[in-house]
């Protein structure tokens, strides 16, 4: 490779109107959420995303490294290895169901991540912020509008009657008003991509002025669409702070040590914007009647610990509900935080953290040896903190379920990917890098994109 091409390779970084369609795609599909029934037991979730991400993947061909895939293999091949030692193989065919949806999700957001690496900032952020401002204008035309009547039409013809969401008169008691589901099954759906976009944006956005007009839009969100999933905004802003601000620079002791204070003055402002603004939520909390919190924190941390006492090794299973239902059922019957006039018609409803719900599938054994050689593939990719990608999945797991399905696995790639982009470290530069290693004689063109 001359060093003219090295260059000329180093520059080419604009994706074409097709990626950008595909990654719009993408994104909408985790926003929907729509599954297409396969056959009676493996359902395609996120369909859309599940189309763009194949295609992405076939068009990202060239750039697919042999490291990146031995790295993925073997994080399957232990998700299987998992599986196969869970208790009681009576359950093998459910497990085996959910290590297809598992894999399906890493593979169609590997097609997104390396999509994203190929891009030019300002265009990644441009989708981002494109779907942050439809979320915002579509939720008050949906309030103020008739698109409510549409979007309510849809959603009866999109989603199963079992996952739309009919808490309309509990919103209007705590949040003075229905809060708008935008074509989504409910309206933390929507609550959750307006975080995760604006976050993603924030952190691959090349304007300077990108944080007051992150917190302007975390400000604008509690307004039009409330929930306290949005207070997760503020928190997304400490990993950033603390392991990506600065790019190339970051590693800079004293610029670490003013991040940790600010992330410190930030997490207390989180707190106070919190029970400020969700002092009826935090009150029905307190008096143990948010069924929600419930299961999407309490209820899962309690069943993860319980199956750490019973099924250490490998936990119940990939989608193992069925076989621990009845240690669920006695672990929120035993606590003082539920009440029994709530009603559980599927075990996986109650559980819908997937944070926990990896403790709870794998096991401390197998479920450490997982997030390890995840670790290990994200430094194959090239990632430039780990601890930042972690960081990511840790917080939005507090607001979403279904440890199997491409929404889980989307959060970490694209948090990867948006990092790369974020502190300068391309897959063209990691290329470049290579080929200067054996050819000393050539020098690499100089990052183009600073933070």
């Amino acid at each position: 490779m001359t060093a003219t091409a090295i260059h000329a390779h180093s520059v080419d970084r604009r994706l074409t109107g097709i990626d950008l369609a595909l990654i719009a795609l993408f994104l909408l599909g985790l926003y929907l959420g729509v599954s297409l029934q396969v056959t009676s037991k493996v359902p395609l979730t996120c369909a859309p995303s599940g189309v763009a991400g194949l295609i992405l993947l076939w068009r990202r061909r060239d750039d697919i490294q042999s490291r990146h895939i031995a790295g993925l293999l073997g994080v399957i091949a232990l998700y299987l290895a998992s599986i196969l030692a869970a208790t009681d193989v009576a359950y093998l065919s459910k497990r085996f169901t959910g290590l297809l949806q598992l894999t399906y999700g890493l593979v169609i957001s590997y097609g997104l991540f390396l999509t994203l690496i190929r891009g030019e900032r300002r265009q990644i952020a441009w989708i981002l912020l494109g779907f942050c401002i439809f979320i915002i204008i579509g939720c008050v035309l949906e309030s103020h509008t008739s698109l409510r009547a549409i979007s309510d039409k849809a959603r009866d013809r999109l989603y199963d009657a079992g996952v739309v969401y009919d808490a309309d008169l509990r919103d209007q008691l705590l949040y003075g008003r229905i809060r708008p589901k935008l074509f989504t099954s409910e309206p933390s759906a929507v609550t959750f991509a307006y975080t995760h976009y604006c976050a993603a944006w924030l952190i691959v956005s090349p304007w300077r002025w990108k944080i007051p007009v992150y917190l302007g839009m975390i400000g604008l969100a509690f307004v039009v669409l409330p929930g306290p999933t949005l207070v997760l905004m503020l928190l997304l802003m400490i990993p950033y702070m603390i392991f990506l601000a600065g790019g190339q620079h970051r590693g800079s002791p004293t610029r670490i040590m003013v991040a940790i204070a600010l992330s410190i003055l930030l997490l207390g402002i989180t707190i106070a914007v919190g029970q400020s603004l969700f002092a009826a939520r935090l009150n029905e909390l307190a008096r143990g009647e948010d069924a929600s919190f419930f299961y999407r924190f309490t209820g899962p941390m309690l069943v993860a610990l319980e199956i750490f006492r019973h099924h250490p090794w490998a936990g119940a299973g990939l989608t193992g509900e069925p076989f621990i239902t009845n240690d669920v059922m006695n672990v929120y019957m035993n606590s003082p935080g539920f009440q029994a006039a709530w009603r559980i018609s599927r075990i996986g409803d109650v559980l819908t953290n997937y944070v926990w719900l990896h403790w709870i599938y794998l096991g401390a054994v197998f479920g450490t040896i997982m997030f390890v050689a995840l670790s290990i593939w994200l430094r194959f990719l090239g990632v430039p903190s780990i601890l930042y990608c972690w960081a990511v999945w840790l917080i939005l797991g507090q607001a979403s379920g279904s440890y199997v399905g491409p929404k889980t696995w989307a959060v970490l790639l694209i948090a990867a990917g948006t990092s790369i982009l974020a502190v300068g470290t391309s897959q063209s530069a990691q290329r470049d890098v290579a080929a200067e290693r054996w050819h000393p004689s050539l020098r690499r063109a100089p990052p183009r994109f600073a933070t």
